[in-house]
């Protein structure tokens, strides 16, 4: 397995002598790591800017951004209205993706295994502890299910991953809904903790009899086993660019303060049900106006000429009538200390 590209992207890739140009500097979420990474990249190719993005985590990223020790931070847990008003932040999401289920078992190969919600919450509810328990092989029959303990595999960090994945088992699962909840930070019943996607990406590769939880594209850079889910139409489907979209199909953006739309168990027999959107968050006065305003760049370059990276890697754009109103947003609303906005579309 190829994790080690994952762990060196993420030690050298965007290191600050990347960023010599200009310092754009961002941190949080690992959720969307792939492809920033990705878009980096062109963007230092094509610009000579670079940028410095950490891969730590969303609460990681939230903190930085409002200890104001970066440009940006990043986000898969969307902020409230009213937090976004007492920070003094703006929020728009950059890019859709799925949180996937991969798994470690022998013989099993990717989209082989099939899941469903009240399953798998009850596996890291720790009530289903074997892989031939009655729940999962009713959803395989044709499949043949080691006996052998499960290992669930979870975040230990902040995790706005986690939070997605927590909302969608809450809303099918009552018992999850009251035991565990929904945050980006949990205390789990059950599991081994580990760190990133990228964490929990290289501890389910370790652990025979693990399962895990990370965004489809660390699954399929490392040649893992993901499973399919059934979703809300009773449908199994497998993760993917065209199983998000068709989640976020009637979606509305401008229905949550910050575009802040959960997109997990939407409806329609291909929506892949743990779909979900990863934000931005920035000041709405910069104390470092260039720097606002190349990470607006950047962000506009990757809108307008990152879709078919994003692809690659079975990200979701995001539209482009969502686009323009985040655009429309920058300019009215994030602003240097004279009082001018840092965007214009000429810029």
């Amino acid at each position: 397995m190829n994790l080690t590209k994952i762990v060196l992207a993420t030690a050298f890739a965007l290191s600050p002598a990347a960023a010599y140009a200009i310092d754009i500097s961002g941190a949080g979420a690992t959720f969307p790591y792939p492809v920033y990474a990705k878009w980096a990249d062109a963007y230092k190719k094509e610009t000579g800017n670079g940028l410095n993005y950490q891969s730590i985590g969303s609460g990681g990223g939230i903190k930085q951004i409002k200890a104001k020790t970066v440009t940006f931070g990043a986000t898969d847990a969307p902020l409230t209205g009213k937090d976004l008003d007492d920070s003094g932040l703006v929020q728009f999401p950059m890019v859709m993706g799925s949180v996937t289920p991969i798994v470690n078992l022998e013989g099993i190969k990717p989209g082989e295994l099939v899941l469903d919600g009240p399953t798998l919450a009850n596996i890291y509810l720790g009530q289903i502890k074997s892989w031939d328990d009655a729940a999962i092989v009713k959803l395989n029959p044709n499949v043949k299910l080691p006996k052998q303990a499960i290992v669930p595999v979870r975040r230990s960090d902040g995790s706005g991953t986690t939070y997605n994945f927590a909302y969608y088992l809450a809303d099918v699962s009552p018992d999850w809904k009251t035991k565990v909840g929904v945050s980006t930070a949990l205390q789990w019943p059950v599991g081994i903790g580990a760190k990133g996607n990228e964490g929990v990406a290289g501890n389910v590769a370790q652990t025979k009899g693990a399962i895990g939880y990370v965004e489809y594209a660390y699954a399929k850079e490392n040649k893992m086993t993901f499973t399919k889910m059934i979703n809300k139409a009773g449908k199994a489907v497998a993760p993917g660019s065209d199983t998000v979209q068709a989640a976020a199909a009637n979606a509305d953006w401008k229905s949550k303060p910050g575009f802040g739309v959960i997109l997990a168990n939407q409806p329609g027999d291909q929506s892949w049900p743990m779909a979900a959107a990863t934000w931005i968050l920035m000041y709405k006065k910069s104390e470092k106006p260039a720097e606002s305003a190349e990470a607006l760049k950047f962000f506009a370059w990757a809108y307008a000429k990152g879709d078919a990276m994003a692809d690659s890697l079975d990200y979701v754009p995001m539209p482009q009538n969502v686009v323009n109103d985040i655009q429309k947003m920058w300019q009215a609303e994030i602003k240097g200390a004279d009082g001018k906005p840092l965007y214009s579309p000429t810029n």
